[in-house]
């Protein structure tokens, strides 16, 4: 071990370990100003701990606070487990979901009296990832002990390590046959017509991509229940896409694959609005019934999110500085 006033060259020039290190990785590198680096990094040292060491503190406190939250319905969560094993686990990871929703996300819900007690089929704007709909689930399995039968796309069950997840929370392939039986067994369904295009490829315009998607509302007409539109309010500013790149969009129709970057996280302010449900009308069509749901999904896009999007005005609205007035 070299010390301080050893030498590490030919020249017996003193020098410290730290300083030998370098001397030794500059003949190695043939970088010369390797020291410099360090000496910058040495120099803003304390500066980088200082940002650091209170985001640690602030993470923990808020791992406190959603431990509070699950602390605090712990009497549901003791009933739920009398029940069914998995009906606590759900309310568990509800409450996680919950509690992480309110602090990022300023998550908030309105509308949900129109989500009934019997069967309905929800049909909703897919943003860039579906963490409004997870918001949504926690919330509802909280406040109205039901869960969301949800249709997802066939890479999702691919995923490793999913298969359980999917299977507690009844996620659903998607077969018309399977989504009429869950809405005739009285559950509830959620369906995104929009499904993997629209999540990569929409953008801050919110535009729909449904295409000629009709298949939902063939199923609301089997199933005879009403649907019942959604929309969260900057879903696509927390979370954005680089599916607004040609060669994304190209991968995607040739090979059917969901690469595409994304980007964000951003703690923007979300929330769900629900509309007023759809009933049933024996008389519709399917064509007819689907282009009535995408006009009230359209509805509450237009009612409730400033085009285009904006993610600086998104997080500003959780201080209810750019707060749009319904």
């Amino acid at each position: 071990m070299v010390h301080q006033n050893e030498s590490c060259s030919a020249e017996q020039v003193p020098m410290s370990f730290l300083t030998c290190l370098l001397y030794a990785l500059e003949g190695w590198t043939v970088v010369e100003h390797l020291n410099y680096v360090a000496y910058l990094l040495w120099l803003f040292s304390p500066l980088l701990v200082a940002f650091i060491l209170p985001g640690l503190v602030i993470i923990i406190l808020y791992v406190n606070i959603i431990i509070l939250h699950i602390y605090k319905r712990r009497t549901d969560l003791k009933e739920a487990y009398f029940n069914d094993f998995w009906d606590g686990a759900r309310q568990v990871l509800a409450t996680i979901w919950h509690g992480h929703a309110r602090i990022w996300n300023g998550y908030e819900v309105y509308g949900l009296e129109n989500i009934p007690d019997g069967p309905a089929l929800l049909v909703f704007y897919h943003g860039a990832t579906p963490i409004d709909f997870f918001y949504l689930t926690a919330t509802v399995i909280i406040k109205k002990k039901r869960i969301f039968h949800v249709v997802a796309d066939h890479f999702v069950f691919s995923l490793p390590g999913f298969k359980l997840l999917l299977d507690v929370f009844d996620v659903l392939h998607g077969s018309q046959e399977e989504c009429v039986k869950a809405l005739k067994n009285g559950h509830l369904l959620a369906i995104a017509p929009g499904g993997v295009r629209e999540a990569l490829f929409s953008n801050e315009n919110y535009t729909l991509l449904w295409g000629n998607r009709k298949g939902f509302a063939r199923v609301a007409i089997d199933a005879k229940v009403p649907i019942i539109p959604m929309f969260t309010q900057n879903v696509r500013e927390g979370i954005r896409t680089l599916g607004g790149l040609r060669l994304f969009r190209m991968i995607y129709e040739y090979f059917r694959l969901p690469i595409v970057p994304l980007y964000g996280n951003f703690p923007v302010k979300l929330r769900t609005y629900i509309g007023d449900p759809i009933p049933y009308d024996p008389n519709v069509t399917p064509a007819e019934l689907a282009e009535k749901t995408k006009n009230a999904v359209q509805s509450l896009i237009d009612k409730h999110q400033k085009i285009p999007g904006n993610v600086f005005r998104a997080l500003m609205e959780r201080f209810d500085i750019w707060k749009k007035k319904d």
